[in-house]
This record gives structure tokens, sequence and C-alpha cells, in this order.
């Protein structure tokens, strides 16, 4: 079996693949302290609960954009399932040419998502991630990676709000029944969500622009579903396409 982790700064998507078929996956917080054996209990204690079994891991494949948490999983991949892990970063092979200025800025989950979706749908494609960060990844006809834009996300603007004006209370990510606010809590959750919405909306449209012609868009991360209720801007809504480019990427590396 195939073990899959990416580790964003919020949520951490661990999957376990038997081939090409994903077994079962779970999202659980990032904990920047986390610590080898807390990681390895933890992934034990859920192989357990899932009927898998632990020893049967013989492979795993790592990406994180949390440099704290790199060694101690690195570690864990070693002390707990006997593996040497296959870590996203310079020197992988993507199958993906990488046309950024310095290719090393690029975030590990933002090639592997690329990497995914060309394989997936095609090109040209556009890939919106919902998480910390909102991330939207261009990829040519060709399967170039060419660049893309990177948002605040959801969550830190409504954080930020919260946190900087003093009246403003902290409200939940929820779609309003309308846009036109009739309380402070229903006028912040329009703003935040329907904002949001056309924020996606917007740079999708520019970004097709650029690239010529209608490129597919999918969307990914964990408030893909609740954002995307409203908008015909996203062609595919694929939660899992990170595990999925994290599968590829290893098959290519073999």
């Amino acid at each position: 079996m195939l073990l899959a982790l990416d580790v964003g700064n919020t949520n951490t998507v661990i999957g376990v693949f038997d081939g090409k078929a994903l077994l079962t996956h779970w999202r659980l917080s990032t904990r920047r302290e986390g610590t080898r054996d807390e990681y390895g209990m933890l992934i034990k204690g859920l192989f357990d609960f899932a009927g898998l079994a632990f020893q049967g891991v013989s492979t795993l494949i790592l990406s994180s954009v949390v440099p704290p948490l790199q060694g101690p999983l690195e570690e864990m991949a070693r002390q707990y399932f006997g593996v040497e892990p296959m870590v996203v970063g310079p020197g992988i092979k993507t199958g993906m040419p990488i046309l950024y200025e310095s290719p090393r800025d690029v975030g590990a989950d933002r090639i592997v998502n690329a990497v995914a979706a060309f394989e997936a749908y095609g090109g040209p494609c556009i890939v919106v991630d919902f998480g910390t960060a909102t991330t939207f990844d261009a990829i040519s006809a060709r399967g170039e990676y060419l660049g893309g834009a990177i948002c605040p996300g959801i969550g830190i603007s409504s954080e930020a709000l919260f946190q900087h004006a003093a009246k403003l209370p902290r409200v939940d990510i929820a779609r309003p029944k309308v846009i036109i606010g009739k309380n402070t809590v229903g006028s912040m959750q329009a703003g935040l969500f329907y904002g949001y919405l056309s924020l996606v909306e917007g740079i999708v449209a520019r970004m097709r622009a650029e690239l010529g012609g209608r490129a597919a868009v999918v969307a990914t991360g964990g408030l893909a579903q609740l954002l995307l209720t409203e908008s015909t801007a996203v062609d595919h809504v694929d939660p899992l396409l990170t595990l999925t480019g994290l599968r590829i990427l290893f098959e290519r590396n073999q």
C-alpha cells in the first residue's frame, strides 16, 4: 500500500492507496508542533479504526508546505513504516514543465494539483484550491505549469474582520439566504460568501481570457463544496485532487 500525506497550513490530508484505488482517506488539523511519535501513533490509530494493516504500507509520499513538520514526518516514515519517504520538491520528476521564474518557489501542493488536474481533465485548465490561502494555478494546453494567483483564504478574511474591527463578531462561514443582510452576522456572512464567490469568478474569467478559449476549471480544498454551490465558473469539484496527484507523482518516480 501507498501512504500519501498532504500537509497544509490548516489541514493535513492522508490517503491510503492500493494500486490506483484509494482505500480510505482522512482530513486532520495540522499540528505544527507535532512530533514523529505523535504523528506515528495518530496514523496507526486511524489504520486500526479503518481495519487496515498498519504493516501493509510499503511506500510513502509526502507533500508539505509547513517546513517545521518536514523533518518529523520523514522520521516518522522511517521509524514507524520502515520506508524512505518520497518528498515532493526539487529533483522529483513531475512530467510537467514548470514555467515559473523560480520553480523552487512554487508550493508543492500547487504542483501536485496541477499534475492531477491535467491528467484528469487535460489542458488548458485552471485549479482553484480553497485552503488557508486560495490559490489559482494555470496549466497550458501542452501541460505546462504557467503560474497563477494567491489570495487570502476566506477563513483568514473572516478572522481579520473579527481581529481588526472592534464591533464585529467572529462568524461561521455559511451561505446566507439573502445577500442584503438584516443584521451584523448576516451582513458579514453575505459579504464573505458572495464577495469571495465574486473574487473567484472574476479571477477565473481573467485567467481564461489569458489562456485563450474556455479552460476547464477544477476546484479542490476543504471549502470548495460550500462556496461553489452557486457558481457556474467551476466545471469540476474534486476534493481528492491532491491525493490523486501524489499517487501520480509516486508512479512517475518509480
